[in-house]
C-alpha cells in the first residue's frame, strides 16, 4: 500500500501533458502559461513621475523656499520634449515621462503658481531620484516576466497586455468524465425511495474537475452491473483524457469497478492508499485515459479527488506545481489521527491576532459527512503512527481549491 507522497508520485509520473494552445488574451485568465513571456520593453520605458506636481533639478531647491519659472507641461501619454535648464521647472501629471534635465518631482501640494502660471514658488527642497519611478526598474526589455507553468491570474492578464500578447500558448484543458456507480443513486431532482440517497458526487467532481482547469461531461449512472459498467468506461475512454468513477472500488460484492478495469485491460498502477479517509483508491490507465476509482462517500471522494485526480489534470496543463501545496498552520485544537494511515482531516483556516495561520479541525462525523465538510477550506495532515496532536502544535495543512 502506497503512502500519499508515493501514490502523487506516480500520478505525476504517468501523466502525459497535453499539446498547448493558442487563446485570445481575453480568455487566458485560469489557464496554465505554456511560454515564457519576454519582456519586449523596459518597464517603465522612460523615468515616470509618481505625483502630480512639478519637475525640476534638485540642486535649484537647496535655498527653498525658491521660485523657479514654468516653460512646459507633460502628462500621461503626452510629455514634454524640451531639456530642462538652471531655474526652469514643468508642470508633471502622475504617469508622465520625466524630461531631460530635471532628477526630481515636487508634489503640487506645496506649490503655487504666480504671475499668470509663469512662475512656480515651491516651498521646500527636493532630493535626487525624488517622486520618480526610474526607466526598467520593474522590468529591463528581455528579462523573463512570466514563466512557464504559472497559472494566469487577473495581475498578470496587465503584464500580458503590456508585452503585445494579443493571444497566449496555454496548456489545453483535459477532456473529463465523470461517473457515479450505484443502484442506490436517484437523480438530483428525484426523490428517494427506500434505501435510495441523490446522487451528490457527481456534482462535486464536476465542480472540481472545472476548478482544475478541465471540460467535464457527466455520465449517466452506472448500476451494480460490471457490463454495463465496462461500457461506460471503454466509450468514455475513447473519448476523454481522464475519468473520474465514485464508488465500487472497496471489496463488496457489488464493487465492479476494479473487476470492469481488469477486463478491460486496463493497466493498474495502485488500488490503495495510506490514507485516511480515501483508502481504496484506484489509479489506472486504460488506452491514453487516465482512470481514477475514487471512494463512494462524498468526503472520500472530495479528498481523493483533490489529492490525486487534481493533480493529473493541472500537470496535463503543464502546471509547474500540479499538487496541492503543503504549508504550516498552528493546531487550534486536539486533533485524533490512527497508527496505521496518514489523516487528511478537514480543517477551517483563520488568522488569529498574532498573524499566526491557525487550522481548526472541524467536528464531522466520518467520510459520509458532506454537510460538515462544507466549512472546509484545507485538510489536516496527521502522520500515520500518530494517535493524537495536541492544540498549539505545528501542524502540515494544504488548502482545498475554492
Amino acid at each position: 500500500m502506497l503512502s500519499v507522497s508515493e501514490a502523487i508520485h506516480v500520478v505525476q509520473k504517468q501523466t502525459r501533458r497535453l499539446p498547448a494552445a493558442l487563446v485570445p488574451l481575453a480568455e487566458a485568465r485560469g489557464r496554465v502559461l505554456a511560454e515564457d513571456v519576454i519582456a519586449e520593453t523596459d518597464l517603465p520605458p522612460f523615468d515616470r513621475a509618481l505625483m502630480d506636481g512639478y519637475a525640476m533639478r534638485a540642486a535649484d531647491l537647496q535655498n527653498a523656499p525658491a521660485a523657479l519659472r514654468v516653460v512646459g507641461e507633460a502628462a500621461a501619454g503626452r510629455g514634454w520634449r524640451g531639456t530642462l535648464k538652471a531655474g526652469e521647472a514643468i508642470r508633471i501629471m502622475t504617469g508622465a515621462p520625466v524630461p531631460e534635465g530635471a532628477d526630481s518631482v515636487q508634489q503640487v501640494e506645496l506649490t503655487r503658481e504666480t504671475e499668470g502660471g509663469t512662475v512656480v514658488e515651491i516651498d521646500r527642497p527636493t532630493t535626487p531620484g525624488q517622486f520618480i519611478t526610474k526607466r526598467a526598474t520593474e522590468v529591463k526589455k528581455g528579462e523573463t516576466a512570466l514563466r512557464t507553468g504559472t497559472t494566469i491570474n487577473a495581475a498578470m492578464m496587465a503584464a500580458l497586455a503590456s508585452f503585445g500578447y494579443a493571444r497566449v500558448r496555454v496548456g489545453t484543458k483535459p477532456r473529463v468524465a465523470v461517473l457515479a456507480t450505484g443502484s442506490e443513486l436517484v437523480p438530483v431532482e428525484a426523490r428517494p425511495g427506500s434505501d435510495q440517497i441523490r446522487d451528490s458526487n457527481s456534482y462535486s467532481l464536476l465542480a472540481y474537475a472545472k476548478a482544475a482547469g478541465a471540460h467535464v461531461e457527466l455520465l449517466p449512472f452506472a448500476g451494480d452491473d460490471q457490463k454495463q459498467l465496462q461500457q461506460l468506461i471503454a466509450e468514455s475512454a475513447a473519448r476523454c483524457d481522464a475519468l473520474a468513477l465514485s464508488g465500487g472500488v472497496s471489496m463488496g460484492v457489488y464493487d465492479f469497478t476494479k473487476a470492469a478495469l481488469y477486463a478491460l485491460g486496463a493497466e493498474i498502477f495502485f488500488e490503495r492508499v495510506s490514507l485516511r479517509p480515501g483508502k481504496p483508491t484506484v489509479f489506472a490507465r486504460l488506452n491514453e485515459t487516465l482512470i481514477f476509482g475514487l471512494p463512494g462517500n462524498p468526503v472520500s471522494v472530495s479528498v481523493t479527488f483533490n489529492l490525486f485526480a487534481r493533480t493529473a489534470l493541472r500537470a496535463m496543463q503543464g502546471d509547474a506545481q500540479p499538487a496541492l501545496v503543503e504549508e504550516q498552520a498552528v493546531l487550534g485544537r486536539e486533533a485524533k489521527g490512527t497508527v496505521e494511515r496518514a489523516s487528511y482531516l478537514p480543517a477551517r483556516l483563520r488568522t488569529d491576532e498574532r498573524g499566526q495561520l491557525i487550522a481548526e479541525p472541524l467536528r464531522w462525523g466520518g467520510s459520509s459527512d458532506f454537510v460538515a465538510f462544507t466549512q472546509a477550506t484545507a485538510l489536516l495532515i496527521i502522520p500515520a503512527g500518530v494517535r493524537a496532536l495536541p492544540a498549539g502544535e505545528i501542524v502540515k495543512i494544504v488548502r482545498l481549491p475554492e
